[in-house]
């Protein structure tokens, strides 16, 4: 007789370049989501003791982590977490060639205009858990606006790209949050304001339009990054950060919503007084 454990999908080992050890910078500390030069010290416990939430994906699919230690413990605890990324802008500013820059290491210089929506998701591990995004790359042409706008649903983060030789673009991202905002919690997304094309811009046209970027991203309350997916350039740097800064929001809400939390081992709630609830008898019916 031949017994068969839980059906689960096993993924490919995480690319060693996407292993996130340590908390990446910011590009500008004048316009940076956090300050600060680590993660936050209830993420590394969280992360160092595998407290890091409830729910996963397995083959697809979301469930709960079952409240018993038994060996089923061991295979939700490598459940990786997603957070939703879209990715808005206008037409032809770049958004699609940062994307396949970072995703594919890849530079396209024929342009080909995006219709609707792409998908991509890239695997990470961070500070030893695995997590991943999924990049949602939105059309900019207005045609395809009704059709992007209804994927702009649950992002958990919002990259607005312009054209740092476009000044108009620059000028439209504040159009693009809102339509962003629009259909999420303003107070649940993190922001990023992102140029690109920097190889194409000289010093002194890139310090102009730096300022002005730095203005308009005070006004949004968003991380600025200037880049180059020709080159390269601040890009790997960027997804990092995106994806730490995700992370790190993701793992605080989990433990804040639901208390101290290991995967694998009993969930410990804390009662009003702060103390942990003690487990109450049951009858004899019902143990």
């Amino acid at each position: 007789m031949s017994t068969r454990g839980p059906s689960m999908s096993v993924l490919p080992p995480v690319r060693k370049d996407r292993i996130i050890p340590q908390f990446p910078q910011c590009f500008c500390e004048d316009a940076a989501l956090q300050a600060g030069r680590d993660f936050n010290p209830k993420v590394k416990a969280a992360c160092q003791q595998q407290r890091t939430g409830t729910v996963g994906y397995v083959g697809g699919q979301e469930r709960r982590r079952e409240r018993r230690p038994d060996a089923s413990c061991l295979v939700l605890s490598r459940r990786f977490k997603i957070a939703k990324v879209i990715v808005v802008g206008d037409l032809a500013v770049g958004k699609t060639c940062l994307i396949n820059r970072f995703c594919k290491d890849a530079f396209d210089k024929n342009y080909k205009a995006t219709i609707g929506v792409d998908f991509e998701m890239e695997r990470f591990e961070v500070l030893g858990v695995p997590f991943s995004l999924q990049l949602w790359d939105t059309a900019g042409q207005e045609r395809f606006k009704c059709i992007a706008s209804t994927y702009y649903r649950a992002a958990q983060v919002v990259i607005i790209v312009f054209d740092v030789t476009d000044v108009a673009s620059l000028d439209h991202t504040r159009q693009w949050l809102e339509d962003a905002l629009r259909e999420n919690d303003p107070t649940a997304v993190q922001l990023f304001l992102v140029g690109t094309k920097k190889d194409l811009s000289s010093p002194a046209q890139y310090s102009q339009i730096e300022r002005d970027a730095l203005q308009v991203a005070g006004e949004m309350r968003a991380e600025y990054w200037a880049l180059s997916s020709l080159t390269g350039e601040n890009v790997k740097e960027f997804f990092f950060r995106v994806a730490s800064l995700a992370f790190e929001n993701n793992v605080l809400a989990e433990l804040e919503k639901s208390g101290t939390r290991q995967i694998g081992n009993i969930v410990k709630i804390q009662s009003a007084g702060g103390q942990p609830s003690k487990k109450r008898k049951q009858p004899a019916c019902c143990q």
